[in-house]
């Protein structure tokens, strides 16, 4: 009798066992593809502690980067968070699942001017995330000259000293920015100017760098270098540190006004959990937290809000809220089609020279 109850209790336990095994084989993993040092990481833990599921989070550096794994199917992704032109480019390529709208009820606090982007017209795809501008960040005990025209980045005082963006987007938007024409150009002869002027450049150039710009400026190694709004607002708020001998300057000829969101790539395999992740970063509380630690300016009303009442002399600062002649100025950048191909023939051409 006593071993049939052993053999009963083992059987039990055995049981037990692959049980939790097999739930733990058969629990979801999410896949998030993101930009480098661009989410609160604590809140990675508060999703998976709230919902039971598991997130793997990989990074990126481009927008580039970003497509081009898409296109080859170089990896199954369940939220990613393009900008505003690589979205249009996604819907176009049929690379992206509409959204259920449904299950993210909290959507309701996008603020409406964010909504039916000229990039996602009928709001079927994205979810808007951050947004913001491309400016120079710069280091005031090493730089003397106002920081509001793109001109500085030609000026041969800061030899050595200056870091471009590897961004082929954002380098050429500059370029043909600072000759007068739009960033979008497709003009040939405009884009050969702005191939000119970037070769010019490079003799003057410490390099072109991704997210390491931010701190090579806070660490003195370089005098300015283009970057994104919400690295200087990342220096502001830094409580470890004081970082009052960093400014951020949107040139005067204006500049790229971008707007990030998240999409669900076409090959996700989790679309309902996705929508739980998009819907739980889009929680006031969890969106004022995330704008708080990254930098970045929300799209959510609410959390904006929180904000403004906590932080209400960061609506001075350029880097987080831009004036309106500076948005007027600024442009969106859009998917450029064939001329995609050309722009990034000519990156080539500039990089090798």
């Amino acid at each position: 009798m006593k071993k049939i109850i052993a053999m009963f209790v083992l059987c039990a336990i055995l049981f037990t066992v692959m049980a939790g095994m097999t739930g733990c084989s058969d629990k979801v993993v999410l896949n998030v593809y993101n930009w480098g040092e661009y989410i609160d990481e604590s809140l990675i833990d508060k999703f998976e502690d709230e919902t039971g599921l598991k997130v793997n989070y990989k990074t990126y550096d481009t927008n580039e980067t970003l497509l081009a794994k898409l296109e080859s199917g170089g990896g199954s992704y369940d939220v990613v968070f393009p900008s505003d032109y690589a979205i249009a480019e996604m819907i176009k390529l049929d690379l992206l699942q509409p959204i259920n709208f449904n299950n993210v009820p909290n959507f309701q606090y996008i603020d409406d001017r964010f909504k039916n982007m000229d990039y996602d017209p009928d709001n079927l795809y994205s979810v808007p995330y951050f947004w913001g501008t491309i400016g120079i960040l710069y280091n005031k005990d090493m730089v003397s000259d106002p920081v509001d025209t793109w001109d500085i980045l030609w000026n041969e005082d800061y030899a050595g000293k200056i870091l471009m963006k590897k961004d082929v987007r954002d380098a050429m938007g500059i370029a043909l920015k600072k000759l007068g024409y739009s960033m979008n150009s497709t003009n040939d002869d405009e884009l050969e100017e702005a191939k000119q002027i970037l070769v010019e450049q490079k003799s003057l150039i410490n390099g072109y760098y991704g997210d390491e710009i931010k701190d090579m400026i806070a660490n003195g190694d370089a005098a300015m270098g283009v970057t994104y709004s919400g690295d200087f607002m990342d220096l502001y708020w830094d409580e470890e540190a004081d970082y009052s001998y960093i400014g951020y300057g949107i040139p005067k000829e204006g500049t790229n006004l971008w707007f990030d969101a998240m999409v669900i790539p076409k090959n996700s395999e989790h679309k309902t959990e996705a929508e739980m992740f998009i819907n739980f970063m889009l929680d006031p509380d969890n969106a004022f937290q995330n704008s708080n630690e990254v930098g970045y300016t929300t799209p959510n009303v609410v959390a904006l809000q929180m904000i403004r009442e906590d932080s209400p002399e960061v609506f001075e600062l350029p880097a987080y809220w831009p004036d309106e002649d500076a948005v007027a100025l600024s442009e969106v950048y859009i998917d450029l089609g064939e001329y995609k191909t050309i722009y990034n023939e000519i990156w080539m051409e500039v990089r090798i020279e």
